[in-house]
């Protein structure tokens, strides 16, 4: 069984027992919620399609980690004028463990 989840812009698929990597969310380790923004959820052969989303569907998930990404160059160049900016950028990012995927 698996869910198509929305959190921070971006959707995600999750599993019972799999880890996903999201934008930050203002939660502290082991602390669970859950996640009532889902857009679809399947299991075999039966899915189910949000319309925008899943009714009674929520994805329960424990928050194991907050951390940064790696470090990213922006480096801006303009030739023949001495111009050169460079700019680094660290994402942070919550790591969550998927427990359970309810559906009503």
């Amino acid at each position: 069984m698996y869910a198509i989840v929305r959190t921070g812009g971006r959707q995600y698929r999750a599993e019972v027992g799999k880890l996903i990597d999201v934008e930050r969310l203002p939660y502290e380790v082991n602390h669970s919620f859950q996640i009532d923004d889902v857009l679809l959820v399947g299991n075999g052969d039966a899915t189910l399609i949000g319309r925008p989303q899943v009714e009674g569907a929520s994805v329960t998930v424990t928050v194991v980690d907050q951390y940064r990404g790696r470090k990213i160059l922006v480096f801006k160049y303009r030739q023949r004028t001495k111009y050169r900016r460079m700019r680094g950028h660290r994402q942070y990012y919550t790591r969550l463990r998927v427990d359970a995927i309810n559906v009503q």
